[in-house]
């Protein structure tokens, strides 16, 4: 399942992202592995969440984070769970440009059994028809 936490840049994306994360260590079976592009929230994880600073690898589209994700997957065979802060931060795509990228990581998601769940920065305007079944919550 892909999950995205949609809304303007400042309105708690992360913090919901945060608090998800956490809640799922207490219930989960799998790993989980939280990912962004800096150090800023690894002390606000649960110390049984993989934190990952991905401005490590150089990460700067949907199909290097793709491909980052399946390595992270292929190690991990009891991965649960994936959080992606700041999305964008990432892909510098536009997201009506990313419908091919959505598709192979939901196929990827559904075939290996772990959820996705990604912060992505817009306003209303911006976020594609085809992504509408993926949002989780907005924040505006």
């Amino acid at each position: 399942m892909i999950g995205v936490i949609f809304g303007e840049k400042g309105t708690g994306k992360t913090k919901h992202l945060l608090q998800h994360a956490n809640e799922m260590a207490t219930k989960a079976k799998g790993s989980l592995v939280f990912i962004d592009d800096d150090n800023s929230y690894m002390f606000d994880l649960s110390s049984s969440i993989r934190f990952i600073n991905a401005a490590d690898y150089d990460i700067d589209s949907g199909k290097m984070l793709y491909g980052f994700i399946c390595g992270i997957a292929a190690q991990d065979f009891d991965l649960e769970y994936v959080y992606v802060d700041g999305f964008k931060n990432f892909v510098q795509y536009e997201l009506y440009e990313l419908e091919p990228f959505f598709k192979d990581l939901s196929a990827f998601s559904e075939k290996h059994n772990i959820n996705i769940i990604l912060s992505i920065s817009g306003n209303k305007d911006s976020l594609p028809a085809f992504m509408n079944d993926m949002v989780l919550k907005t924040t505006y």
